[in-house]
């Protein structure tokens, strides 16, 4: 094996891959990046049996070949390198990597015993905005259970709909859903049938930091979209020369929609950035384990009282300007739920839509797209 490509997208594909190794004592080889020159195309993968990574960069190859190296050292060295060429040649079982007048060897392993990272076929994907669905990502993952008691609430409903792409998760506590438009529908347009799948939270996470390795890179900001393809196991994203593959789990997602309150006779709007501050303020005064604080939109026609206390630590009241429509009343919620929903919130504004301290409390932006859902704390 013998070839040449710059450091830039050497180091870029390493930084992809090497995040997906790691190590496993029953299978050291997959603390290993495997490298495969072919056909003037530089290929680097990694897997960890759950997920697999491969990401395809241009190179001027003199000689096929592959190997594997372990993923850390070879991300530290090639990070440290001059952005310039880089030469790569594998000579006796030791990868020579020279750039500049910098010079080193790299003992590594042959790849008979590397696993084969699956393959989807490329038929009728699923295009989406690479923004959006990163955007999308971020907010909603975080709703995931992070047990494996219930094996489908630790991963991310994504419902294929006719017209939009929904992506839904839940611990049973609370509850985030967002709908995003598709660029193109090729599998849907020939079938009526909705595809809906479960993939682990932590897959769809790597595919979102996968995303922001090019987002500030103007060079590389190339592809506007990304391909999804599924089949009965597995799921995979195909982005600007990488390809992302992950198993699905298998189980049936809950119906969640019917603990989506209908009407909520009472609907508040609040400065996002403003509640977020008052509740920062009184999560300082929260009862341990319990993060309960108070929303009581009752004592005042335009004011929201923010309260929480404990024996410990005091008490404290925060007043925040509001605009409502409806009744007064009061509903308890865990602050940390608060803030997740609040803080993915793009918008200057929240809507709370409530009907009694005792059901669940939605929250949403000035786009309707997202809609947040917390189940209150019954006093």
């Amino acid at each position: 094996m013998k070839l040449s490509c710059t450091q830039e997208n050497l180091n870029q594909a390493i930084n992809i891959t090497s995040h997906i190794a790691g190590k496993n004592s029953n299978l050291p080889i997959l603390a290993n990046i495997l490298i495969k020159a072919e056909n003037n195309n530089l290929t680097l993968s990694a897997t960890n049996l759950e997920v697999g990574v491969t990401v395809n960069i241009r190179s001027k190859v003199e000689n096929n070949g592959e190997f594997s190296i372990d993923a850390k050292l070879l991300n530290n060295y090639i990070s440290l390198l001059p952005k310039d060429r880089i030469d790569l040649e594998l000579i006796n079982e030791e990868l020579k990597v020279q750039c500049q007048k910098q010079k080193t060897k790299i003992k590594g392993q042959n790849t008979s015993d590397f696993p084969l990272i699956p393959k989807i076929e490329k038929e009728n994907p699923y295009i989406i905005s690479a923004k959006k669905l990163r955007d999308a990502i971020y907010s909603v993952f975080f709703s995931a259970a992070n047990s494996e008691l219930r094996p489908e609430l630790s991963g991310v409903l994504m419902d294929f709909s006719d017209n939009k792409l929904i992506l839904a998760a839940t611990d049973s506590y609370r509850l985030a859903e967002i709908k995003i438009d598709y660029i193109e529908n090729n599998k849907n347009s020939k079938s009526n049938n909705n595809e809906k799948v479960i993939i682990p939270a932590k897959s769809l996470q790597e595919i979102s930091r996968i995303l922001s390795v090019f987002k500030d890179d103007d060079n590389l900001e190339v592809i506007e979209n990304i391909e999804i393809y599924t089949n009965e196991n597995q799921i995979m994203f195909v982005y600007n020369g990488v390809e992302f593959i992950s198993r699905l789990i298998d189980g049936q997602y809950p119906d969640y929609n019917q603990i989506i309150p209908i009407e909520c006779p009472n609907k508040l709007k609040v400065n996002i950035n403003e509640l977020i501050k008052a509740v920062k303020t009184a999560s300082l005064f929260v009862k341990n384990g319990v993060f309960d604080i108070k929303l009581d939109y009752n004592k005042s026609p335009n004011e929201l009282i923010i309260t929480s206390s404990s024996s410990q630590t005091g008490e404290n009241e925060s007043v925040v300007e509001m605009e409502k429509i409806g009744q007064g009343g009061e509903i308890i919620l865990n602050y940390k739920y608060l803030l997740d929903g609040l803080q993915v919130l793009t918008s200057e504004k929240a809507e709370f839509s409530i009907s009694d301290p005792n059901n669940p409390c939605i929250i949403r932006g000035e786009d309707n797209n997202y809609l947040y859902l917390i189940m209150p704390i019954r006093q």
